[in-house]
């Protein structure tokens, strides 16, 4: 069905990068949701009365939280698409994640409601009823929701949306609470326990943590996160590809929601060169990065002596105990400034979060190493974090 309607409704529907059809889906795959989420709420609500299953009927409000959170996305879709304007010069693409915020605490609370409910249904426990067309609608549902985790599962993946991954994973925790309700209701005749409460507080516990970890799932972005080690690596190949940059260094990415990057990095480049030619392919490369990744790109040239041997010399070593001390640190941004007594050796070391040294550890560490094999090299190391 989702197929027949992207074909339909779609255009460009195979672009999966341009930001409107990006868009196009989100609202769709909400406005499905919504519409089969508030079909489900209503068979299962009519189920859970006819039943007298307290399990039944929770997992019908879970369908109606369900679908207030498709109803939430689909505002988030909308209004994340929006251009940049003087307020928000980077866009709001963040909408996306804050809208996913407010339907992890609509999850939460609704679990929280379910579950009280539940208990209380323990102390007063009501005799279920069995009939077969109740029992036919759970099955209905566990299909249904079936098949919304995997097309919202399918799509989340070729429009690389955090947002509806988590719907996806949302549906299929839904799968499951109502088949535990639908166990529960054909069980609990042939057993002398409230079974269906229990379900009841199975399912309401699913919700829970449904919407706990949904909320994660959005917090994260907002508060910032590494980029993948894919994304790094395409952006590597990507500037290094142009002739003249020799390695990149101090790259940073600002994620302002899905489609909204801003990357900024430094690349060498060898410094006897001309330096207007050498411009011109730092804007080639920002401009390959920007068409390629649909993002702002900003790189700053470092000049790099390749000629001076002594340089390439001392350079070479730094790097080498550099990665003898930790394998994950990372030198940049070397230059050498010889004197009458001395020469300093400068350059920045990008310290893993997880080090086990501190900055001033790592720093001392460094320079006893070079000052062992070059007596009259001074070190100043900067000590950075890691960007990604």
């Amino acid at each position: 069905m989702i197929k027949l309607l992207t074909r339909i409704f779609i255009k460009n529907h195979t672009s999966y990068d341009n930001p409107n059809v990006r868009t196009a889906y989100g609202i769709l795959c909400s406005v499905v949701g919504i519409i089969l989420n508030i079909m489900l709420f209503i068979l299962k609500l009519v189920a859970g009365f006819i039943l007298k299953s307290m399990a039944v009927t929770a997992d019908a409000y879970n369908n109606l939280a369900d679908g207030a959170s498709s109803l939430v996305s689909l505002l988030g879709f909308k209004l994340s698409s929006k251009k940049p304007d003087s307020e928000h010069p980077f866009g709001h693409g963040r909408i996306e994640y804050v809208t996913g915020l407010i339907v992890s605490f609509l999850i939460i609370l609704m679990g929280f409601e379910l579950l009280s409910s539940s208990i209380k249904s323990i102390k007063n426990p009501s005799n279920i009823s069995q009939n077969i067309i109740a029992l036919y609608i759970m099955i209905a549902s566990i299909c249904v929701k079936f098949y919304m985790y995997i097309y919202n599962h399918t799509i989340a993946k070729k429009i690389s949306s955090a947002a509806m991954e988590a719907t996806a994973k949302d549906s299929l925790c839904d799968m499951i609470a109502t088949s535990v309700a639908f166990v529960s209701v054909v069980v609990s005749p042939f057993v002398n326990f409230p079974l269906d409460s229990i379900a009841g507080i199975l399912v309401s516990l699913f919700i829970l943590y449904t919407g706990i970890d949904s909320a994660k799932e959005t917090i994260n972005p907002l508060l910032g996160l590494p980029p993948s080690k894919e994304l790094v690596k395409s952006i590597e190949a990507e500037v290094l590809r142009h002739e003249h940059i020799i390695g990149i260094h101090d790259l940073v990415i600002h994620d302002y929601g899905p489609g909204r990057l801003m990357i900024s990095l430094h690349a060498e480049v060898p410094g006897n060169l001309d330096i207007f030619m050498l411009h011109e392919t730092i804007d080639d490369a920002e401009v390959a990065l920007e068409k390629k990744f649909q993002c702002e790109a900003i790189i700053h040239l470092d000049p790099i002596d390749t000629e001076n041997k002594t340089f390439i010399e001392l350079k070479e070593e730094a790097e080498k105990i550099t990665k003898q001390i930790n394998p994950e640190v990372e030198i940049h941004d070397v230059r050498m400034v010889p004197g009458v007594l001395h020469t300093n050796l400068i350059f920045d070391v990008v310290r893993p979060h997880d080090c086990c040294f501190s900055a001033e550890q790592l720093k001392a560490k460094i320079s006893d190493k070079i000052n062992e094999k070059f007596p009259d090299v001074y070190c100043v190391i900067k000590v950075d974090n890691p960007y990604v």
